[in-house]
């Protein structure tokens, strides 16, 4: 296969990782809110643990979309090689 092809592939495959994650990203959305319920995170009064943990529940969609935008990438550099 020639090599404009091969960049024309590389970017279909990649945007359907994209579109994957995106369709993902509600029920993920939802799952964060139900763990930011359980674990009272709005309230002012919790623990330095529960704290953290609460922060690290909210890094879920930034490191969820930083994957897939890295698959992304990925998949095109790594298919026009």
């Amino acid at each position: 296969m020639n090599k404009k092809g091969n960049v024309f592939l590389g970017v279909a495959f990649g945007l359907i990782i994209w579109i994957f994650g995106v369709l993902f990203i509600p029920y993920l959305a939802d799952d964060i809110t139900t763990f930011r319920t359980a674990m009272d995170c709005s309230n002012t009064e919790i623990s330095g643990a529960t704290m953290i943990n609460c922060l690290f529940g909210d890094l879920v969609m930034p490191y969820f979309i930083w994957t897939m935008l890295s698959a992304l990438l990925g998949y095109i550099a790594g298919r026009n090689t």
